[in-house]
């Protein structure tokens, strides 16, 4: 019934506090002038950490119309890292690991990255892929808005991570931390550090496709 209603929902909302919704003045003119929500539309409202419930519109505001319902998170939150591409590919990569449903997004600097960001380009970036996630869940009617960290060196996820590595065993369905890394692919050091490897299909992807590829897998497994 939950997929169902939000679903059907005129538009859904990204809130602070599903108990009082409120809508920031952004978000007011996304739902009333571009989505042209019109009162008594259904608007459901989540918090990103699996609480949800519905609203009506009225007056380019919100009030609730049902109690607040809770989403269960995963028992073992699915994790993709990768190492970080150019131009706006992180954008596009956080923006669809979002609406597949994956509970933790990490940036990596690896050994043969290009594109390494300083402290201060991190701190712009992250808040500008945070926003994109943010704007995914409210696209996809998600409740549970994932997690974008980094960036962090590849030696700090790989240990606990199955390594993307064209010519290995395909990716088990079991896998919950998959990391991809950058175009000219882990060094023999990172790959030593790995959890283990596995092929995410039988070519070599790009770091976007891997990641959206190796999620489609993870999130279809998932329990």
């Amino acid at each position: 019934m939950t997929d169902e209603v939000l679903r059907r929902a005129a538009a859904h909302a990204l809130v602070d506090d599903v108990a009082t919704p409120s809508l920031a003045p952004d978000q007011q003119h996304h739902l009333f002038r571009v989505l042209r929500v019109r009162d008594g539309e259904t608007v459901t409202v989540t918090d990103g950490a699996g609480r949800w419930r519905e609203c009506v519109a009225a007056d380019s505001s919100l009030e609730p119309v049902t109690g607040v319902e809770s989403v269960p998170g995963r028992s073992t939150p699915i994790t993709v890292a990768f190492a970080i591409p150019k131009q706006d590919r992180p954008e596009w990569i956080v923006q669809k690991l979002t609406e597949l449903g994956v509970d933790r997004i990490v940036l990596v600097h690896a050994e043969r990255s290009v594109v390494r960001w300083s402290p201060e380009r991190a701190v712009r970036n992250l808040a500008k892929l945070r926003r994109v996630a943010g704007e995914a869940l409210q696209q996809s009617r998600g409740v549970w808005l994932p997690s974008v960290t980094g960036p962090v060196a590849a030696a700090e996820i790989l240990p606990t991570a199955v390594a993307a590595e064209p010519g290995a065993e395909p990716l088990a369905g079991a896998t919950t931390t998959v990391a991809i890394g950058p175009e000219g692919g882990w060094s023999r050091a990172e790959l030593e550090l790995a959890g283990s490897t596995a092929a995410i299909g039988p070519t070599v992807l790009r770091v976007e496709t891997a990641a959206i590829a190796a999620a489609c897998r993870l999130v279809m497994h998932a329990e």
